[in-house]
């Protein structure tokens, strides 16, 4: 990039280094938030991972913390459930094998319970999913309420991590981000912060340039020597 583009590459350090000079966030949330960006499942763009990894140590964060986040970008994969459910409702109910949502047993009731109190909130679009998937909503409650019950990272931080990957441009997911984005603010997160997590999320776009420009210096340089 440097030798194809100086000048490009100059607007970029720029551009990412936006939030490192306003510091809503403290350091070592910023380098969570690269690490949630890169490293989540849509995206898992690995060069840059280790970097995060190291220099989010090196702003004082602990393994523990930086496996919260990655076990926080492990529920991403739920979201086929959220996104495929309701739309299996529809065709369930265009064919007329179902006729709306059933009465929620026991064990439902209890699963919604402790959905809610493992991760301080319910919202609707767990509601089809506990009931034609109790089982599974069961299994994925406990696997997702790990770092909400024994990880050390203050809840509004669990938030930043989901809100990154929902709104990164390789996911978009924007039931979820309104959700997060919600939950934040109820834990007290600011306009500055939740705006800063967005910033980091929005220099994705990089990593595409990262891996062709070297392609694109190496078969530009081919041709020259042939010419």
């Amino acid at each position: 990039m440097l030798d194809l583009d100086p000048e490009f590459l100059d607007k970029y350090a720029d551009l990412a280094a936006v939030p490192d000079r306003r510091g809503a966030l403290p350091e070592k949330v910023r380098h969570f938030i690269r690490l949630a960006v890169a490293a989540n499942s849509t995206h898992l763009y690995l060069p840059p991972v280790r970097g995060h990894i190291r220099r989010a140590l090196d702003a004082g964060a602990t393994p523990q913390e930086l496996m919260e986040v990655l076990e926080c970008c492990a529920t991403l994969g739920i979201h086929a459930m959220n996104i495929g459910v309701p739309i299996l409702v529809e065709v369930l109910e265009e064919a007329g094998v179902r006729s709306g949502a059933s009465e929620l047993t026991e064990y439902q009731e209890r699963l919604k319970a402790e959905f809610t109190a493992n991760r301080g909130y319910w919202h609707s679009f767990w509601d089809e999913i506990l009931e034609l998937a109790p089982e599974f909503f069961d299994a994925y409650t406990e696997f997702s309420s790990v770092p909400w019950k024994t990880g050390t990272l203050e809840p509004k931080v669990k938030e930043f991590i989901y809100i990154a990957f929902d709104t990164a441009a390789t996911h978009l997911y924007t039931s979820g981000l309104r959700l997060h984005l919600q939950n934040a603010v109820g834990y007290g997160a600011t306009a500055e912060e939740l705006i800063e997590v967005m910033e980091i999320a929005s220099t994705l776009g990089i990593h595409g340039l990262l891996e062709a420009a070297p392609i694109l210096q190496e078969e530009s340089g081919g041709r020259d020597e042939r010419a």
